[in-house]
């Protein structure tokens, strides 16, 4: 689906073309200082094949932006080059990741969203409002489309982080480990999901600024290392909160360890409650002739007396134990 696709020259736009239009983005292409930026939402294979024959595109990075499901990385093809960044939105209290991958060119930009109802319309409407920067050309859109992904990364973080905060006030709570438990597991599924999207960036951003760079991106270099720097700072944040909910873990198992424990004491004080009354019992029920204690008067009440006043002793020290 084509959602928008416009070309732009010295920095402004210059014209606009809708879906039936696409054969007159040849003459705009063989224009100087002219580029093309086309984006589509999950297209079927077949639709990417006109761009790929009018672009010029290498057939390895189509079937990556065809099928989806890649890692984050960038890839250079002789002068052009193909980038792909995870989308991790919000639906419905859960996570969900969607795929971008930008086929960027010395006169073209071609971005391919999958899996995701995020837009791009306020890059595009940025990147007018700057036709200075704009001018830069494709690696300025490769610029605008990667910041806005990680831009995109510091709400979800923020939202995992007062998560986190939430669940370590109810760590001590009583009765409420199992169900930390299973809130602190879901979390750190979450966040190992936007690990996954953010790690990989890293490595794929080095290969735009400092050292090497594409001849796409030589203008643009630092733009990409800002870029990085928001990114290593979402990866720090993101390893913070890892180790602090390393921590809150340990700490839940440590306190259902405690009520466990707990439990335990409580249950051996009246098995030793109970157990020296079974043993008393036992032995004045022995079936022996000549017991002395059976000819008493008093005998009977005397035992139960003996019994209770051993069993208060016990309960007793248990309690002064804290076992119950």
């Amino acid at each position: 689906m084509l959602i928008n696709c416009a070309a732009y020259q010295a920095g402004r736009k210059v014209a606009d073309f809708a879906p039936e239009n696409l054969d007159e983005l040849s003459g705009w292409l063989e224009q100087p200082g002219c580029f093309v930026w086309i984006a589509l939402r999950d297209p079927a294979p077949d639709e990417l094949q006109p761009y790929q024959r009018l672009f010029n595109l290498h057939p390895l990075a189509v079937e990556d932006a065809s099928h989806g499901h890649q890692r984050p990385k960038v890839e250079e093809y002789g002068d052009s080059l193909f980038a792909v960044m995870h989308l991790v939105d919000w639906v419905q209290a859960e996570l969900s990741l969607g795929e971008i991958a930008v086929f960027c060119g010395p006169n073209y930009v071609l971005s391919v969203r999958s899996g995701s109802s995020a837009h791009f319309l306020g890059v595009r409407e940025r990147c007018e409002r700057e036709p200075e920067l704009l001018a830069h050309g494709p690696s300025f859109v490769l610029y605008a489309l990667m910041d806005a992904v990680v831009d995109r990364y510091f709400p979800i973080l923020d939202r995992l982080e007062s998560e986190l905060e939430e669940i370590e006030q109810s760590i001590f709570t009583p009765g409420a480990q199992l169900d930390n438990i299973k809130r602190l597991y879901e979390l750190k599924r979450r966040l190992m999901l936007l690990r996954r999207a953010v790690a990989p960036m890293l490595e794929m951003l080095s290969k735009l600024h400092g050292g090497r760079t594409p001849p796409l991106c030589a203008r643009t270099g630092d733009y990409f290392r800002d870029v990085a720097d928001h990114l290593a700072r979402i990866h720090g944040a993101i390893e913070s909160v890892r180790d602090t909910l390393g921590t809150a873990i340990q700490a839940n198992l440590s306190m259902v360890a405690i009520d466990d424990s707990a439990v335990t004491k409580r249950l051996a004080a009246w098995a030793g409650i109970f157990g020296v009354a079974t043993a008393f019992a036992g032995i004045w029920g022995m079936n022996f002739e000549h017991m002395p204690e059976l000819k008493f008067a008093w005998g009977y009440p005397a035992a139960l007396g003996l019994i209770v006043s051993v069993c208060g002793l016990l309960w007793w020290r248990f309690r002064r134990a804290g076992w119950l």
